[in-house]
């Protein structure tokens, strides 16, 4: 038995050719970095390194990575905030084509879990629960939306642990304008001495 077995990637590569084969043109976009590794870096946990195979499949373990790809802690809360929020939470080093391509299937590999259910469970069961649990989800973001609009409303207009956008422009233009009279008088000030 493979030492790589016994850590997180070796499910996590399942996981992945379980959605690469779902999507032939992903695997068919990662086939000519066959032999190359990437690795995914999510401090604290360990690193997952993945060796991209012939045809498009993924292994875990590998030599050098040629791409490195390091989630920010901060990913899940830019996560909320929308996909150009969340690519900012991401570092990329290593081989550009190669990034570009894992780029390309973060954004448009997704899990078809209504598909693998009806296989399980067949048509009907399958698209209840899906529905669902889409719609456990869109509660859940609701929720989360409307608490980080009270939170924001408590911290900005009841205890005031927080400034308001309009309160803090105008104090910044009034410093701004008391700057502006100090060096008008310090050159008052110079002229006449």
């Amino acid at each position: 038995m493979r030492d790589d077995k016994a850590t997180l990637g070796w499910p996590f590569s399942l996981a992945l050719n379980h959605l690469l084969d779902a999507q032939p043109e992903a695997k068919q976009r990662l086939s000519p970095f066959a032999g190359q590794s990437v690795e995914l870096r999510a401090p604290p946990l360990p690193a997952l390194t993945f060796t991209i195979l012939p045809g498009g499949k993924v292994e875990a373990g590998g030599a050098e990575p040629a791409l490195v790809v390091t989630l920010k802690p901060e990913l899940p809360a830019a996560l909320a905030k929308g996909e150009d929020h969340a690519m900012r939470a991401i570092d990329v080093s290593g081989d550009e084509r190669l990034a570009a391509e894992v780029g390309w299937l973060v954004r448009n590999l997704r899990w078809d879990a209504e598909e693998d259910l009806s296989r399980l469970m067949g048509d009907v069961v399958a698209h209840r629960l899906a529905r669902g649990a889409r719609d456990f989800l869109a509660w859940q973001a609701d929720a989360a939306a409307r608490l980080a609009a009270a939170f924001a409303d408590y911290a900005t207009e009841e205890s005031r642990i927080l400034v308001a956008r309009a309160e803090h422009e105008s104090f910044a233009a009034a410093v701004s304008r008391l700057r502006d009279a100090l060096e008008r008088l310090e050159k008052r000030i110079g002229h006449l001495g």
